[in-house]
Protein backbone atom coordinates (compact mmCIF):
# COMPACT_ATOMS: atom_id res chain seq x y z
CA UNK A 1 0.00 0.00 0.00
CA UNK A 2 1.12 3.56 -0.63
CA UNK A 3 1.66 6.09 2.12
CA UNK A 4 -1.54 7.85 0.97
CA UNK A 5 -3.45 4.55 1.26
CA UNK A 6 -2.05 4.08 4.77
CA UNK A 7 -3.07 7.61 5.78
CA UNK A 8 -6.58 7.05 4.40
CA UNK A 9 -6.84 3.79 6.36
CA UNK A 10 -5.96 5.50 9.64
CA UNK A 11 -8.33 8.41 8.98
CA UNK A 12 -11.18 5.93 8.27
CA UNK A 13 -10.29 4.02 11.46
CA UNK A 14 -10.81 7.06 13.71
CA UNK A 15 -14.00 8.03 11.91
CA UNK A 16 -15.57 4.57 11.85
CA UNK A 17 -14.50 3.17 15.22
CA UNK A 18 -14.40 6.22 17.48
CA UNK A 19 -16.68 8.80 15.90
CA UNK A 20 -19.33 6.36 14.63
CA UNK A 21 -18.85 4.07 17.69
CA UNK A 22 -18.57 1.01 15.42
CA UNK A 23 -16.32 -1.22 17.53
CA UNK A 24 -17.29 -4.19 15.34
CA UNK A 25 -15.18 -2.56 12.60
CA UNK A 26 -11.96 -2.75 14.64
CA UNK A 27 -11.03 -6.02 12.94
CA UNK A 28 -11.28 -4.26 9.55
CA UNK A 29 -8.39 -2.00 10.58
CA UNK A 30 -6.36 -3.95 13.14
CA UNK A 31 -4.53 -7.20 12.41
CA UNK A 32 -5.44 -10.22 14.60
CA UNK A 33 -1.86 -10.37 15.93
CA UNK A 34 -1.72 -6.62 16.58
CA UNK A 35 0.88 -5.66 19.18
CA UNK A 36 -1.39 -3.97 21.75
CA UNK A 37 -4.80 -4.57 23.26
CA UNK A 38 -6.64 -2.32 20.82
CA UNK A 39 -10.15 -3.67 21.35
CA UNK A 40 -9.97 -3.48 25.15
CA UNK A 41 -8.52 0.04 25.12
CA UNK A 42 -11.05 1.39 22.61
CA UNK A 43 -13.97 -0.24 24.45
CA UNK A 44 -12.75 1.25 27.76
CA UNK A 45 -12.60 4.77 26.32
CA UNK A 46 -15.96 4.53 24.54
CA UNK A 47 -17.61 3.16 27.71
CA UNK A 48 -16.22 5.96 29.86
CA UNK A 49 -16.79 8.68 27.22
CA UNK A 50 -19.72 7.49 25.06
CA UNK A 51 -19.82 10.76 23.11
CA UNK A 52 -16.06 10.64 22.45
CA UNK A 53 -15.10 12.36 19.22
CA UNK A 54 -11.65 12.21 17.62
CA UNK A 55 -10.46 14.98 15.32
CA UNK A 56 -7.47 14.16 13.15
CA UNK A 57 -5.41 17.34 13.14
CA UNK A 58 -2.45 16.00 11.12
CA UNK A 59 -1.43 12.78 9.39
CA UNK A 60 2.15 12.13 8.37
CA UNK A 61 3.20 8.93 6.64
CA UNK A 62 6.57 7.44 5.78
CA UNK A 63 6.75 3.99 4.24
CA UNK A 64 4.74 1.68 6.54
CA UNK A 65 4.24 4.12 9.43
CA UNK A 66 1.49 6.71 9.91
CA UNK A 67 1.65 9.38 12.61
CA UNK A 68 -1.61 11.04 13.66
CA UNK A 69 -1.90 14.16 15.81
CA UNK A 70 -5.31 14.03 17.45
CA UNK A 71 -7.70 16.09 19.53
CA UNK A 72 -10.23 14.09 21.54
CA UNK A 73 -13.34 15.39 23.25
CA UNK A 74 -15.94 13.66 25.36
CA UNK A 75 -18.08 13.64 28.48
CA UNK A 76 -17.09 11.39 31.38
CA UNK A 77 -20.23 9.25 31.76
CA UNK A 78 -18.77 5.87 32.75
CA UNK A 79 -16.00 4.54 34.98
CA UNK A 80 -12.51 5.41 33.72
CA UNK A 81 -9.36 3.99 35.31
CA UNK A 82 -11.37 3.40 38.49
CA UNK A 83 -12.75 6.96 38.51
CA UNK A 84 -16.56 7.04 38.77
CA UNK A 85 -18.41 9.20 36.22
CA UNK A 86 -18.09 12.93 36.86
CA UNK A 87 -20.24 14.26 34.01
CA UNK A 88 -17.38 16.59 33.10
CA UNK A 89 -16.50 17.38 29.50
CA UNK A 90 -12.84 16.90 28.66
CA UNK A 91 -10.55 17.73 25.78
CA UNK A 92 -7.23 16.03 25.24
CA UNK A 93 -4.48 15.53 22.73
CA UNK A 94 -2.64 12.46 21.52
CA UNK A 95 -0.03 11.33 19.07
CA UNK A 96 -0.56 7.87 17.56
CA UNK A 97 1.94 5.97 15.45
CA UNK A 98 0.73 2.93 13.53
CA UNK A 99 2.76 0.48 11.49
CA UNK A 100 0.67 -0.78 8.58
CA UNK A 101 1.11 -4.15 6.87
CA UNK A 102 -1.34 -5.65 4.40
CA UNK A 103 -3.85 -2.86 4.89
CA UNK A 104 -4.08 -3.21 8.68
CA UNK A 105 -2.33 -1.81 11.72
CA UNK A 106 0.08 -4.37 13.13
CA UNK A 107 1.70 -2.15 15.76
CA UNK A 108 0.56 0.96 17.59
CA UNK A 109 2.26 3.42 19.90
CA UNK A 110 0.40 6.21 21.70
CA UNK A 111 1.42 9.28 23.61
CA UNK A 112 -1.58 10.92 25.29
CA UNK A 113 -1.80 13.81 27.72
CA UNK A 114 -3.37 11.70 30.48
CA UNK A 115 -2.31 14.18 33.18
CA UNK A 116 -4.37 16.92 31.53
CA UNK A 117 -7.33 14.54 31.30
CA UNK A 118 -7.10 13.64 35.00
CA UNK A 119 -6.84 17.34 35.89
CA UNK A 120 -10.01 18.07 33.89
CA UNK A 121 -11.79 15.25 35.72
CA UNK A 122 -10.77 16.87 39.00
CA UNK A 123 -8.79 13.93 40.39
CA UNK A 124 -5.37 15.56 39.99
CA UNK A 125 -4.89 19.19 41.02
CA UNK A 126 -3.70 21.86 38.64
CA UNK A 127 -0.38 23.48 39.59
CA UNK A 128 -0.96 25.69 42.60
CA UNK A 129 -4.21 23.99 43.60
CA UNK A 130 -4.83 21.92 46.71
CA UNK A 131 -5.16 18.20 46.03
CA UNK A 132 -8.78 16.91 45.88
CA UNK A 133 -10.06 14.98 48.89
Amino acid sequence: MSTEDNKALIRRFYEEVFNKKNTAAIDDFVAPDHIERAKQTITMYLSAFPDLHVTVEDLIADQDKVVARLTVRGTHQGAFLGIPPTGKQVTGTAIDINRITGGKSVEHWNNSDTLRLLQQLGVVPLPGQVAPR
